[in-house]
């Protein structure tokens, strides 16, 4: 079975409706966080308005006003991308009511040791890769990790690969590595926060193909 792909750090209409066209199964906002694709919350709840399917709200960090603010724009997920612990993202869940997804930074095998201890908290994981010492953006930097640390890792079945993903390098990740999630942000842009439709189709061909 393919696995499910989500287009991340959506910020136009356009691209909403190009994602959904190319078959993305997830669709992702960046909300109040720092990112060259935040949206502020109003703005996303525009986006996502009328669309049938998983919306993920990307937070980063999120308080308890924030999680309220997404939970009424009628977000599907959440996705926690900042050093939230694990009690936190548990409690996120249980006041949502939403899907939680845990991000985890990866840049060596302690990190995904640590990402896997997640597991009871998070209803998905999602491995990225590490941003650059001292870049406050925790993702959409085009990086990514060594896949082949993966092999062989106590991964939970719902998680995800994220970190650099483009239509050249997924063939490859999925001979590699077996995730229920592919994320794609930048790999699918031609500049941060405008997606390009073409990439977006042969990213999904790529997957599906």
């Amino acid at each position: 079975m393919a696995p499910l792909i989500k287009i991340c750090g959506l910020t136009r209409a356009g691209d909403v409706a190009a994602a959904r066209s190319a078959g993305a199964d997830w669709l992702g906002f960046i909300v109040e966080a720092p990112s060259s694709r935040r949206v502020s919350v109003a703005n996303a709840a525009a986006l996502i308005d009328g669309v049938d399917g998983v919306t993920v709200a990307v937070t980063v960090d999120p308080d308890d006003a924030l999680l309220d603010a997404v939970v009424a724009a009628g977000f599907t997920h959440i996705q926690l991308h900042g050093d939230e612990p694990m009690p936190r993202v548990a409690e996120v869940g249980v006041r949502t009511g939403l899907v939680v997804i845990k991000a985890v930074p990866v840049a060596t095998r302690d990190d995904i040791k640590l990402a896997t201890e997640y597991s009871g908290a998070a209803d998905w994981l999602l491995l990225d890769a590490k941003a650059p010492a001292g870049d406050v953006q925790r993702g959409g930097h085009g990086l990514s990790f060594d896949w082949e640390m993966l092999r062989g890792a106590p991964l939970p079945r719902r998680w995800g690969l994220a970190g650099g993903l483009t239509p050249g390098n997924v063939g490859e990740a999925l001979s590699r590595v077996r995730p229920a999630l592919l994320d794609t942000s930048s790999g699918v842009e031609v500049s941060p926060g405008m997606k390009d439709a073409a990439l977006m189709q042969e990213f999904v061909e790529q997957v599906r193909g």
